[in-house]
């Protein structure tokens, strides 16, 4: 059936509004799956460059640590050269050689300036490297050689700098030593609080009986009583040894009335 004129008219421009209307909504069907797509690509886009950031980072933290881990080894092999030679002016022989002279080994007229010169390269070795092992360890005989040249006050001040140090051996090694010049210079109660906090905390390098052998000895006469109390405690804890041995002349060091 042939439409009239007039309806086909009607019908034609209809179907050209549906026309039109599908194709706009499918223009818009269109531009809505183009702009999810051009958001995901931003977001790939954005994804990779993060990841890309994050790449960079860790390259960059990991070529610094290495850096960094060449540096402190570069460091340390150093500071052991210079160590190992502060260490033969410290056990350097005193007085003329009793043969041919080593030109590697130093000699020194007395104990006096061997302490001087070990004390100068030790020094020098600690300030300069002082992060490394090596430098921590020659504070610690820089220290030694103030003691030797009767400089108690300077070698405590040198001990304390690593009294507190994250290495619990060398700590303990300072504090012990430290403990050694207050006995030494009548500080008896501030030998006694070190020692007593070293013997609860023992290393391996400062022992348990090391230590209350030596607090013994600051106690003796201040406190014979508790000396005496403490050498028997090392004779108990540690028999059949050299350390029990001292113990047992250190109770006959002490005076009959205790």
């Amino acid at each position: 059936m042939e439409l009239p004129l007039c309806y086909h008219g009607v019908f034609e421009t209809f179907r050209r509004a549906c026309v039109s209307e599908h194709i706009s909504r499918k223009e818009l069907k269109q531009d809505k799956i183009k702009e999810t797509i051009e958001h995901g690509a931003e977001a790939v886009l954005s994804h990779g460059q993060f990841a890309g950031i994050l790449v960079a980072v860790v390259l960059a933290v990991a070529i610094g640590y290495g850096g960094w881990r060449f540096y402190i080894e570069h460091q340390t092999a150093q500071a052991s050269v210079e160590f190992e030679s502060a260490m033969k002016a410290y056990k350097g022989r005193i007085g003329p050689a009793p043969g041919p002279a080593d030109p590697s080994e130093p000699l020194y007229a007395d104990e006096k300036a061997r302490a001087q010169d070990a004390l100068s390269k030790f020094t020098k070795l600690a300030d300069a490297y002082p992060s490394t092992n090596p430098g921590k360890l020659a504070r610690y005989y820089a220290a030694l050689c103030l003691e030797d040249l009767e400089r108690q006050n300077q070698a405590l001040e040198e001990l304390k700098k690593i009294s507190g140090s994250s290495d619990k051996e060398l700590a303990a090694m300072a504090q012990y030593q430290m403990a050694i010049i207050y006995a030494r210079t009548g500080k008896t109660e501030d030998a006694v609080k070190l020692l007593r906090a070293l013997a609860d905390k023992p290393s391996v390098i400062v022992p348990r009986p090391l230590v209350l052998l030596e607090l013994a000895g600051a106690l003796r006469s201040s406190n014979p009583k508790e000396a005496a109390n403490i050498y028997q405690q090392i004779k108990k804890e540690f028999p059949d040894t050299n350390i029990a041995d001292q113990a047992d002349r250190g109770l006959d060091s002490i005076s009959p009335q205790s």
